[in-house]
């Protein structure tokens, strides 16, 4: 990936997300029907014994599912109900993680997603290990206050519709 590629990437994210940017997280695709994107493991995203932080996986959770519901519902604010996550493997300091959010039940009221985390392979991208799954279920029928009326401005720039 060359670095104009990359400083587009890091510009997305950071006008999404501002916690996933402060972790180097960049987002990929953005779409209703799936959010992806990538986490390079630096010390902003580790415990102390230098493996991923648990609550990273979370944030990544959330933050992709919360992304694909908003665009899913049509725009209307969502707020997360429920997060279930499971590690199931580490990522060490330097790995990269690459992430997944897909939709398993798109309600009008309710909605179900599924984010999981792999560890890449260094030597062989396309293998990868599966290191934790989630599932997060937002309710996706709020009106948007008039202070957060802009809150699809960047979902709408970036998103393939």
């Amino acid at each position: 990936m060359d670095s104009s590629s990359s400083n587009k990437d890091d510009a997305k994210t950071e006008s999404l997300d501002a916690p996933l940017h402060a972790i180097g997280f960049q987002i990929d695709e953005l779409s209703p029907h799936k959010v992806t994107g990538r986490l390079p493991v630096t010390h902003k995203a580790c415990q102390p014994f230098k493996v991923l932080h648990g609550g990273v996986s979370a944030l990544i959770a959330e933050a992709l599912a919360s992304m694909g519901a908003h665009m899913a519902s049509g725009w209307k604010r969502v707020a997360g109900l429920q997060l279930s996550i499971n590690h199931l493997r580490r990522a060490d300091l330097g790995d990269l993680v690459f992430a997944e959010a897909t939709p398993i039940h798109a309600g009008k009221t309710i909605q179900v997603w599924e984010v999981r985390l792999w560890k890449i392979d260094p030597v062989n991208s396309e293998k990868k290990s599966l290191i934790s799954s989630s599932r997060v279920t937002l309710i996706t029928n709020l009106p948007v206050p008039e202070d957060g009326k802009d809150a699809a401005k960047y979902l709408k720039k970036y998103a393939k519709l």
